[in-house]
């Protein structure tokens, strides 16, 4: 296992590749990663991701109070929102926030990421939905991305930007490439008369390659295929999703989920 410098090493690394990359601007976005069930290593607010050294670097404890932080260093003013991911998923290793142009895009526009056009996102993400606005720096962020946490890896933040999260950050920061990379070719197929979907048939494959996969976190192809059967997600030919069957062995988990496909729906009108 990495020891701390290492692992603020690669959160200097994978910032400035956010910055490169035209995913933040100026001092926007942060990032986050999990040491312990009471220690977290974070990016300081008001410092632009791409010029970071690791003495930047701040660690919080669960609650977002600061441990440790060099000079005027303070944790990012978004601590609380990354403290909710890893509060309600504790399969996470980091989280990463950002802004990248597409997807923010999106965002601003209130369209989630849920046409299946590449099966790599269809595969790797599933559905990108939009969580309601808040506050920057406030509970608002966070309470508005909870519900989302038991079934996502990636969320919209509308008319803010992206969040990803997964067992490391390099995989936290690979999850927010790809939400973009499929933003873009979203919106440019767009441009191109709009984009040609997979069908119901098509989907099914690629969830089950997901799922022979074993790969770690949560996808629509999971949670629906454990309440109503393969081919039950977020995805579908008439842009609704297929979550929502009665099962009296799990009620909260089916009212939860019929709320975020109401939320993703009501997007998509």
């Amino acid at each position: 296992m990495a020891n701390e410098y290492e692992i603020k090493k690669l959160m200097c690394d994978i910032g400035k590749r956010i910055y490169d990359r035209n995913m933040v601007a100026a001092n926007d976005g942060n990032l986050s990663v999990k040491l312990n069930d009471n220690e977290f290593l974070c990016t300081p607010t008001g410092v632009s991701k791409g010029f970071m050294t690791p003495e930047y670097i701040c660690k919080v404890d669960a609650k977002g109070n600061v441990i440790q932080a060099n000079g005027n260093f303070r944790p990012s003013s978004e601590i609380k929102m990354h403290m909710r991911v890893y509060e309600k998923r504790p399969d996470v290793g980091a989280v990463v926030h950002a802004h990248p142009t597409f997807a923010t895009s999106f965002a601003i526009a209130g369209i989630p990421l849920t046409q299946p056009i590449m099966p790599e996102a269809v595969i790797a993400l599933g559905c990108v939905p939009i969580a309601e606005y808040g506050t920057p720096s406030t509970v608002e962020i966070p309470d508005a991305v909870e519900k989302y946490l038991p079934y996502y890896d990636a969320v919209l933040l509308e008319n803010h930007g992206a969040l990803t999260w997964s067992t490391d950050l390099l995989a936290a920061y690979l999850k927010m490439e790809s939400v973009e990379f499929y933003a873009e070719l979203l919106y440019k197929s767009k441009m191109l008369g709009g984009p040609k979907e997979f069908d119901k048939e098509q989907i099914a494959k690629l969830y089950e390659i997901r799922r022979k996969m074993g790969l770690p976190g949560k996808h629509p192809a999971n949670i629906c295929a454990e309440l109503n059967g393969p081919c039950k997600g977020c995805h579908s030919t008439d842009g609704q999703c297929s979550c929502g069957s009665k099962d009296a062995d799990k009620p909260d988990v089916e009212a939860i989920v019929a709320e975020v496909t109401r939320k993703i729906l009501s997007q998509m009108k």
